[in-house]
């Protein structure tokens, strides 16, 4: 990464970067939008229980929290473009995995097959970071935002492909929710052959040469890079805290999210009413994120991390007092989706400033990891929470992990705290 003006050539290098990226987050993007979607349904529609239908969407979670390391490692020593193609394809698999569950049907098999989906999300979460790769300090907020708001194509269509889904496997006598699973296996291929064939130069590679030629060139003129970050004993906390937000902010939105379709349709409610409640809140995670971005350059990570726990908690609140499905209901659905957008953008940007060169690709595998873990576990608690407390328990329940953000970012805005979460 590069902190400095950057070369004409590292800036087509970027653009060129920023473009595939963009294209693989599309495309992925249908695979996260139809496996959230879909598999709190599938799982309801195997076994007929509320409690355990929380599984189908919580093993995706628990797939990307698996694949994180091993694609961060992968990504360090290979580079971003067999680590993205890799966990992509791992991702078409399980989307066929998943489709043959439904056919047989079999909910070990579903969940293996929701868990290798899964690293289609963690290929998605390392792709943001991955277009900070060849990005300066000025500009870090939104190249991340932009990559993340391009899987909004993908995602937002993704729920709105259900009764699609059912009516193609309907067409072939297939069991319901069957033919869903069919869009993301050729989404997710598509995917992985535009990372294989296009992400050409890798940019974690082309950053890491360009970071050495200039090292060289600094240490034959015995200068020092201008400007270059001075290390702290409190940097350590800062990038701590950039990750407990990110986790966080993932735990409040997966709590909601993850039982809004099981208690929706409890409630009677359409899956085209459902699929539009799920784009809509999708939309929310990440049509704005360029916004956040552009806020994160201009004002700090710090006012944005805030903004993103008032929203989640402001959901939170709806929820519990629309009760259902409503317009108060949805709305709760999309306040939940901007929280997070600004939750996550900021606290990846901290992250990647924050962290040590040597170390950040490293910290990154460790942020995803401890994002999908607290996901996975926040989707397998929402449904005993949701059949002891109803909707509105669940829904005040969101409160808490973004009061806990809240208390952090206060102790940042502490004298001197401030500046180096900044820096």
């Amino acid at each position: 990464m590069t902190d400095g003006p950057a070369p004409s050539g590292q800036d087509g290098a970027q653009r060129r970067a920023l473009a595939v990226l963009t294209a693989g987050q599309i495309l992925g993007g249908l695979g996260v939008g139809v496996s959230v979607s879909t598999g709190s349904l599938a799982a309801l529609q195997i076994t007929g229980s509320q409690t355990w239908s929380g599984l189908g969407t919580t093993f995706v979670t628990v797939g990307a929290a698996i694949a994180a390391i091993p694609l961060a490692r992968l990504a360090s020593r290979r580079g971003r473009r067999p680590s993205l193609a890799t966990g992509m394809l791992i991702a078409a698999a399980g989307a066929l995995v998943s489709f043959l569950a439904m056919v047989l049907p079999s909910f070990p098999v579903l969940l293996l097959g929701q868990a290798m989906l899964g690293v289609g999300q963690a290929v998605n979460l390392q792709s943001r970071f991955a277009a900070t790769d060849l990005s300066t300090a000025a500009s870090r907020g939104r190249d991340l935002s932009l990559v993340v708001w391009s899987t909004t194509i993908g995602a937002v269509a993704g729920p709105n492909l259900v009764e699609p889904g059912q009516a193609l496997g309907s067409a072939f006598g297939l069991p319901a929710l069957a033919g869903v699973f069919l869009f993301p296996l050729l989404t997710q291929l598509l995917a992985a052959g535009a990372y294989l064939l296009l992400l050409r130069p890798d940019p974690l590679l082309l950053a890491r040469e360009r970071a050495q030629q200039s090292a060289r060139a600094l240490a034959h003129s015995g200068r020092t890079a201008a400007g270059a970050e001075v290390q702290r004993p409190a940097r350590a906390a800062v990038w701590r805290a950039a990750i407990l937000t990110i986790a966080l902010s993932h735990v409040a939105m997966v709590l909601l999210m993850t039982m809004t379709p099981v208690h929706f349709t409890g409630d009677g409610v359409s899956l085209a009413v459902i699929g539009l409640t799920l784009s809509l809140h999708v939309a929310g995670m990440y049509a704005l994120s360029p916004l956040f971005g552009v806020l994160v350059d201009r004002l700090g990570p710090l006012p944005v991390i805030v903004l993103g726990q008032l929203l989640l908690a402001g959901a939170g609140l709806l929820a519990a007092l629309a009760g259902g499905a409503n317009l108060f209901g949805i709305g709760a659905l999309v306040l939940l989706g901007l929280g997070w957008s600004a939750g996550t953008v900021a606290g990846s940007a901290l992250l990647v400033s924050a962290a040590p060169p040597e170390r950040r690709i490293a910290l990154q595998g460790r942020s995803d990891l401890a994002m999908n873990v607290c996901g996975a576990l926040a989707g397998a608690v929402a449904g005993p929470i949701l059949s002891g407390f109803g909707y509105a328990g669940l829904g005040l329940v969101l409160v808490l992990p973004a009061a806990v953000v809240v208390a952090v970012a206060l102790v940042w805005g502490r004298p001197g705290a401030a500046r180096t979460a900044s820096a």
